[in-house]
């Protein structure tokens, strides 16, 4: 796979049918740059073939059955108690710990579950990532982050709530599977708002421009991306991303702050010539 073909066909079109799992492991090689993509992807494949036999009877029973393998059976589990580590959201890592975010547990449920034969999507509720089986117009939700809890519309609306504060109705557009752009972007998104807990500006600004290749006409993810550089010691690459932020939102309300970075991208850049 070429990875920055990908995204860019992704930010394109949202909808560019693309393995997210592999995706998603290929993105991981930024981090871990001698990752053999071929035998993680194998790693799925094997457990799919071992769940595969036993997707019988109804949708509901055949999407139980996934959950107990693979929350039950096979270990995987939410990390509530360190949300925060980065390998969280590393597909390779949790397949290596079975540990992950709620997005990566979901990518790994989709992924076994495709490959079993059973069509599995992800779902962006408010707040918290779900994973959904899919068959002739009927719909599971389950939830890889707490065991592979099946949810019905009242335990998903409560679930939302208890995670935002808010009230929720589930609704079929609630219910529509996230395009595969958007989950690359959310996966993406995740992993800068940890590094930038760090704060890592170097792996901030690494991410941030792969968040850039995906949605390179939003101009928040490009003044992310010149701070970011800014702060990581790459004051010359941090140009260009703050003009285009300045340029494109002229009455921005931090627009003093932007141009404080652009020109201390500016000075530094001066000082080299």
């Amino acid at each position: 796979m070429d990875v920055d073909a990908e995204l860019l066909a992704l930010a394109a079109d949202p909808l560019h049918p693309v393995d997210l799992a592999e995706l998603a492991l290929h993105l991981a090689r930024d981090e871990y740059p001698d990752l053999d993509v071929p035998a993680y992807l194998a790693r799925l494949d094997a457990l799919a073939d071992a769940v595969a036999p036993r997707l019988t009877g109804s949708l509901a029973e055949r999407v139980a059955t996934l959950a107990a393998f693979l929350f039950e059976e096979e270990g995987f589990r939410g990390n509530a108690d360190d949300y925060y580590d980065a390998r969280n959201s590393y597909l390779n890592d949790v397949l290596d710990r079975r540990a992950g975010l709620p997005i990566t547990l979901s990518l790994v449920a989709a992924a076994v579950g495709e490959r079993a034969g059973l069509a599995v999507h992800g779902v962006g509720l408010p707040g918290h990532f779900v994973a959904m089986g899919e068959e002739d117009g009927e719909a599971v939700l389950f939830d890889p982050f707490h065991g592979g809890q099946l949810l019905d519309p009242p335990a998903a609306e409560a679930l939302v709530e208890a995670v935002t504060g808010q009230p929720f109705t589930l609704t079929a557009d609630a219910l529509r599977p996230a395009p595969p752009a958007a989950v690359a972007v959310r996966l993406l998104s995740n992993l800068k708002g940890v590094y930038l807990r760090g704060p890592d500006y170097e792996r901030a600004a690494r991410v941030t421009g792969r968040l850039v290749q995906l949605t390179p006409d939003d101009p928040l993810q490009r003044r992310d991306w010149g701070v970011t550089l800014v702060h990581a010691g790459h004051a010359g690459r941090a140009v260009d991303p703050l003009r285009f932020y300045l340029s494109r939102v002229p009455d921005a309300d931090d627009r003093e702050a932007v141009e404080g970075f652009l020109r201390r991208a500016q000075a530094e850049v001066a000082r080299w010539n």
